[in-house]
């Protein structure tokens, strides 16, 4: 019975001795795999994968600007309270009503108002209120959000024209019934009015200096309706003219940059609309000014002095790729009158063997000039003869040119695709989408295009 009962606990200890060793094992394995696995990611060649897609590049440089145009200031005749009948940045007529100076306040009382409403909407005016809104809703696209402001401003503008037409009714009706003559100033000429004043009416290209663009004692005051002011005081202003010129300051090195630049396309004050602009520079007592001509869109800012304007000097669009997806791959550039076509679809050229012009069929990289093509080098031998379609005339193919590409894996391997440059930043280049052999929306490509050689299968 002993014996028995030691053998069992035998064969017990060994189960476990067993059972303990296969653990170990299987433990030891995964752990030797684990360790190759990563030994072999971190030692192995990555290589990673972009899509292309549309996109573009805009590179712009902000400035402080400085406004300068054509403005009339109009002195007050009188002292007393100013009544306006003019809404601020209104275009008016000559002989127009523009304000009436009054020796008390021209306030509306409850017996002047009674039970009508201040803003009376004709049938003209709500005709157009609901034109605009109709075709606001019609035509509204998300895409295009700065067209809910536009919107937004027709409408003040009619709200503001009513609610000037009723105010200036009532303003004519307590003048009438005014126990006193109170004088009413007319308009001499057209013009936009503007009851916003900063003592640079008169200022002109010659006062430009870098204090004015430093605007550490810059003020402007605005007159409204029922302000007291005194006799020879400025009333308002008209602008007289749609030309108006921005001046924004530049450096030596700026000024060399956009020296030969003579039209730019501008963003004034962060909108999303742009202006174009006729440029020029001007110097002076060795400072550079930049010049900003326009004649259109003066009076949104009519009361502004100052703004803030973005030069944009590159506005491409294309395809955006990554700079280090491009790599540069020597070509045979030749004549695009050496190109034979076959058929509707079978391009290629012909060589000179044994005095005869043989036909071959090869892959045509095609310049955006139209003027040349590229061949690729693996394709031919050195030396090799081209004849022109039609003539005599030959071309040796010795000399290549380097030609920018990247390597497109759609089909599981690296084909090189040429691509033609528009523009760059720091990270990105945009090049021409539509060009032959070349890439297109939504093609994927090497992201580290150097560690990848043509042909080389890639996993995605």
């Amino acid at each position: 019975m002993k014996g028995q009962q030691n053998k069992v606990t035998t064969i017990q200890k060994r189960k476990n001795k067993w059972e303990m060793n296969i653990g170990i094992l299987l433990f030891v394995v995964i752990l030797i795999y684990l360790v190759v696995t990563v030994f072999m990611y971190t030692t192995s060649k990555q290589v990673f994968v972009y899509e292309v897609r549309r996109g573009s590049i805009v590179k712009d440089n902000s400035y402080t600007g400085f406004i300068m145009r054509e403005e009339t200031v109009v002195a007050a005749q009188d002292s007393g309270y100013v009544s306006y009948f003019q809404n601020e940045n209104a275009k008016i007529r000559a002989g127009s009503d523009v304000y009436a100076i009054s020796k008390q306040k021209l306030e509306p009382t409850e017996d002047d108002v009674g039970d009508e409403p201040l803003l009376f909407l004709n049938e003209e005016q709500r005709q157009s209120i609901l034109q605009r809104t109709q075709n606001f809703y019609e035509n509204f696209d998300s895409n295009k959000f700065s067209t809910v402001y536009s919107f937004k401003n027709d409408v003040d503008s009619i709200l503001q024209n009513a609610s000037k037409q009723s105010q200036n009714a009532k303003l004519n009706e307590m003048i009438a019934n005014n126990a006193s003559s109170i004088p009413i100033s007319k308009s001499t000429r057209d013009g936009i009015i503007v009851m916003t004043f900063d003592g640079y009416e008169d200022a002109d290209e010659e006062s430009l200096c870098q204090e004015i663009f430093e605007r550490s004692g810059y003020e402007s005051h605005h007159v409204t309706s029922q302000t007291s002011i005194k006799q020879g005081d400025p009333v308002y202003k008209l602008i007289t003219t749609d030309d108006w010129k921005i001046y924004i300051q530049l450096s030596e090195e700026a000024a060399l940059e956009l020296s030969e630049t003579t039209m730019v396309k501008t963003r004034i004050n962060k909108e999303s609309e742009t202006i174009w602009a006729d440029f020029s520079i001007v110097e002076k007592s060795g400072d550079y000014y930049g010049r900003l001509c326009y004649d259109n869109s003066m009076i949104r800012y009519a009361k502004e002095r100052y703004v803030t304007v973005e030069l944009i000097l590159t506005d491409q669009s294309g395809l955006k790729i990554p700079k280090s997806s491009v790599v540069e791959k020597p070509f045979y550039m030749v004549s695009a009158t050496y190109l034979e076509t076959i058929g509707a679809y079978n391009q290629g050229v012909l060589l000179q063997k044994d005095g005869e012009a043989v036909f071959r069929s090869v892959d045509i990289f095609t310049a955006s000039d139209d003027e040349h093509i590229y061949l690729d080098p693996s394709q031919f031998e050195g030396g090799d003869v081209l004849i022109k379609p039609g003539s005599t005339e030959t071309c040796v193919l010795q000399e290549t040119t380097p030609l920018p590409g990247a390597y497109c894996v759609n089909k599981g391997y690296a084909v090189f695709k040429p691509v033609q440059i528009l523009c760059e930043n720091d990270d990105y280049y945009i090049v021409q989408e539509g060009l032959s052999q070349s890439l297109s929306n939504y093609d994927h490509i090497v992201q580290n295009a150097d560690v990848v050689e043509e042909d080389e299968v890639i996993f995605q």
